[in-house]
């Protein structure tokens, strides 16, 4: 195991939806690019979310 698997991290929490909100939309082509795949890096960890062969979407850490 990976020191770093055991070190806390704080996440940020969500702000609460008001009633009649409705989430942001983004085209999954927008935000993937041509090379269908984005990093996102979140409390610390970098997360890699990706078109499958299937053209599904999938997100692993």
């Amino acid at each position: 195991m990976r020191d770093d698997q055991n070190d806390s991290v704080e996440a940020c929490p969500a702000p609460a939806p008001r009633e009649g909100d409705r989430p942001d939309r983004v085209r999954s082509a927008d935000l993937l690019g041509p090379s269908g795949q984005l990093e996102i890096e979140h409390a610390g960890r970098v997360y890699r979310l990706r078109v499958t062969q299937q053209g599904k979407l999938i997100l692993t850490a």
